[in-house]
């Protein structure tokens, strides 16, 4: 039942996306098993479609987005792009909220790439890390901060404008991961500036698995050299000359071989729906429904891990479920009613989206009430 559908910080959905998808999926079909040469052109072309979508999500300029398979890969071409002995002797910083695939990658490079992982700690019985402990951690030491901008755990938003700022006076490259706010709540990487961010378009974004993305301020690119490189790397992909390789001068040398065009030709019609809608109807639809559950939460007695101010927080509400109440019961009980819900251990997470209404908001609260009555 799509309108008590509360999964949009994992999966999105929007009006037809069974349709579209399919229709994406056939036409590249047809193209692609045709006996000519239109092939390349129509995958490009869907591929560049797909980075303009996002580019004006991003408020980015031409040739600063490009596509990763997810978070992970991007900052992993991220990190090892960087200048020889960048980040040697000094600090990585993120939160204890963070992401934990990044958790888990910068973990495993901090040896050999010669860096300090500094990840700030949740306070006692704390659902996501306080914007003072993160910058009373950023020193002068920090060479380069992972800003979680959406908590996936708490729907934790931090101040963006007031950590950027900090970084800037700490010298440290500045990086964001705004996979559970973008699409919902603008984003702008002029506003403040940042130095690069990774997304994938999963979430509001209403996109597929595999169609993640990659932003680079313009003044770095030059600065950067990806050591995964190939064809697409250059200027010109048909350059055959073994000899004379010179990375592309722009996001592109970030291209490596052969580019997979699948992910983003499949979540195009999900970002052409998405470029069509009033942005701000969609983000007031959400505020609605969020400030209701708030409301419902309180009459039920349930602890709320999300900040109740909305300028503090993504577009989630996560609840902490009395522990003689599995959450995976809950979520499994709500599921036979037709009502999708995940959780985190004892954490249920809820997130209304554009295919979600307020009469479905009132059947999950109802039920809810009812399975944790005593």
């Amino acid at each position: 039942m799509s309108e008590t559908y509360f999964l949009y910080h994992s999966i999105g959905m929007y009006p037809n996306k069974a349709r579209d998808l399919a229709g994406a999926m056939a036409e590249f079909a047809f193209v692609w098993g045709k006996p000519d040469d239109s092939q390349w052109a129509y995958a490009l072309g869907a591929r560049a479609r797909f980075i303009d979508r996002w580019r004006a999500i991003l408020n980015a300029a031409p040739d600063t987005v490009t596509t990763f398979e997810n978070v992970t890969a991007a900052f992993h071409a991220l990190l090892t792009s960087l200048p020889e002995g960048h980040l040697r002797g000094r600090k990585v910083l993120v939160g204890a909220d963070c992401f934990p695939s990044n958790h888990f990658l910068l973990n495993g490079m901090a040896q050999k790439y010669g860096f300090t992982l500094h990840t700030v700690p949740l306070r006692q019985g704390a659902a996501f890390v306080e914007d003072e402990d993160f910058l009373d951690a950023w020193t002068p030491e920090v060479g380069l901060a992972l800003l979680t901008w959406v908590s996936s755990t708490s729907s934790h938003r931090i101040d963006l404008k007031r950590m950027v700022a900090h970084g800037r006076r700490m010298g440290s490259l500045i990086g964001t991961d705004i996979t559970q706010g973008a699409g919902l709540i603008p984003y702008d990487v002029h506003a403040p500036e940042v130095d690069f961010t990774v997304s994938t378009s999963l979430k509001w974004m209403c996109g597929t698995p595999g169609a993640g993305i990659l932003y680079l301020s313009p003044r770095l690119i030059r600065h950067c050299h990806p050591e995964l490189r190939g064809w697409f790397s250059q200027t010109n992909p048909f350059n055959w000359d073994i000899t004379a390789f010179d990375y592309a001068p722009d996001i592109s040398r970030f291209d490596n071989g052969t580019p997979s065009v699948m992910s983003a030709l499949a979540s195009l019609p999900a970002l052409d729906w998405h470029a069509s809608q009033d942005q701000a109807a969609l983000l007031a639809h959400n505020r609605r429904l969020t400030a209701r559950l708030i409301e419902a939460a309180d009459d039920l007695a349930l602890h709320i891990i999300t900040p109740r101010a909305p300028e503090k927080r993504g577009g989630s509400v996560m609840l902490r479920l009395p522990d003689d109440r599995p959450a995976a019961q809950i979520v499994t009980a709500l599921r036979t009613q037709g009502i999708t819900t995940d959780a985190r251990s004892q954490t249920l997470r809820l997130s209304p989206g554009n295919l979600t209404t307020l009469d479905g908001t009132e059947t999950l609260i109802a039920a809810l009430g009812k399975l944790l009555r005593p």
